[in-house]
């Protein structure tokens, strides 16, 4: 086995890591609104979510070889590695990769910890900038594309993730008012259940959409590995066990639940009813599904929490809590910038220590992090047993994920 080689291994190991924290990261995004209005009970929204992940993960791979060219320069056009890059077997693109990985998986794993929904898309993108920028300088990012279009980081992702939550938001808020309109006059014994079966379908919708938009993401940076290393050819399609691999393990991810994002979003913003469940899940699904027919790099999450909010201020009379919404932008706004900082901490370190050992050693890192940050989640736990507790804003500010019942 060469060394190459076991730096494949360890960049395919690290890639489907990502993808588990990217499907435990955003089971909030589709089932936080069905549990916390009791739609679904906790443990069946997220088997429903990581089912329909699953299968989403196979309905669709036509961005996926092609996936990072959004961001960064390191393929052609047609999806191959850039050749200065392969020059040396493939080392200098792999190392590039895996650093953007640690980057993406750390910042998920940090926002995670504290509760907060973060992108994991822009996680990744931000991971895979930082690694570039350090390996090849400020012209291997692909800022605005050829100008033709709206492309590269400015196009594809930042605007995106200006505009899409204000979109949904609006959307939700409509939707709320309009439904609250409709119904006024009518107990709520009789709206609440048709909404909830209502909310069961449109967040089962967001659940399929995100399994066939993140799950590309992992799929494209395992195939670039194995064509920067000589281990696959095929530029137009991904080998099976990599379509399976990256299909179980974002669908493992979700099924585990990141139960502290789902309280955050569930219970943190808004109390949410079963109409504004269906709203803002429904504004969700339109905004997600209408963005990848226009091929933009949508944050599941951004569009999620801000139909959350709008369908908070779509109700008359409903309180939502700016304080905890200012702290998810906050980490809106620093996600890429933060996973770039790590991603190219770690290429630096594995290129300082050079080959093979660089690669463990920023590998190790991250299993340190990770086994740090899992070990101080356990301090607080939340789980499927009191994710629904009552929002203590006091509490949550000082343990930030919040306590165990």
């Amino acid at each position: 086995m060469t060394e190459t080689t076991v730096i494949l291994v360890l960049v395919v190991i690290t890639a489907l890591g990502f993808d588990f924290t990217n499907g435990f990261h955003d089971t909030a995004n589709a089932m936080a609104t069905s549990i916390a209005t009791g739609a679904l009970r906790p443990k069946v929204a997220v088997a429903l979510s990581g089912i329909l992940n699953l299968i989403g993960a196979f309905l669709s791979v036509e961005v996926a070889l092609t996936v990072s060219n959004a961001v960064v320069r390191i393929q052609n056009s047609d999806g191959t590695p850039k050749e200065s890059l392969t020059s040396d077997g493939g080392t200098a693109l792999l190392l590039i990769v895996l650093a953007g990985l640690v980057g993406s998986i750390v910042w998920n794993l940090l926002t995670w910890l504290l509760g907060l929904p973060s992108s994991s898309s822009h996680a990744l993108f931000g991971g895979l900038i930082g690694a570039t920028i350090a390996g090849l300088g400020w012209a291997g990012v692909n800022w605005n594309g050829d100008g033709s279009k709206l492309d590269g980081v400015v196009g594809k992702v930042i605007l995106p993730a200006l505009m899409s939550p204000v979109i949904a938001g609006v959307v939700a808020a409509v939707g709320t008012w309009i439904i609250y309109r409709v119904t006024v006059g009518v107990a709520a014994r009789f709206t609440d259940n048709g909404f909830r079966w209502g909310q069961i379908g449109s967040a089962s919708l967001v659940s399929l959409a995100h399994g066939t938009n993140d799950a590309q993401k992992t799929m494209g940076v395992i195939t670039l590995a194995l064509i920067a290393s000589g281990e696959w050819t095929d530029t137009k399609n991904i080998p099976f066990w990599v379509k399976a691999s990256c299909a179980l393990a974002i669908a493992l991810g979700t099924y585990l639940g990141g139960w502290r994002i789902i309280r955050t979003l569930g219970k943190g913003l808004v109390e949410i009813a079963p109409p504004q469940g269906m709203a803002a899940e429904s504004a969700s699904a339109a905004v997600i599904l209408a963005s990848s027919h226009l091929g933009f790099a949508l944050s599941t999450t951004h569009v999620a929490t801000g139909s959350i909010l709008g369908s908070g201020v779509g109700k008359p009379g409903a309180q939502v809590r700016w304080r905890v919404a200012g702290r998810m932008v906050l980490a809106w706004l620093i996600t890429l910038p933060s996973a770039a900082v790590v991603g190219a901490l770690m290429w630096f370190i594995g290129d300082a220590i050079g080959g093979l050992a660089g690669a463990l050693v920023i590998f190790l890192i991250l299993l340190a992090a990770a086994g740090y940050m899992y070990w101080h989640s356990r301090k607080t736990p939340v789980d499927h047993n009191n994710v629904n507790d009552e929002w203590d804003e006091t509490a949550e500010r000082r343990e930030p994920a919040g306590t165990a019942a």
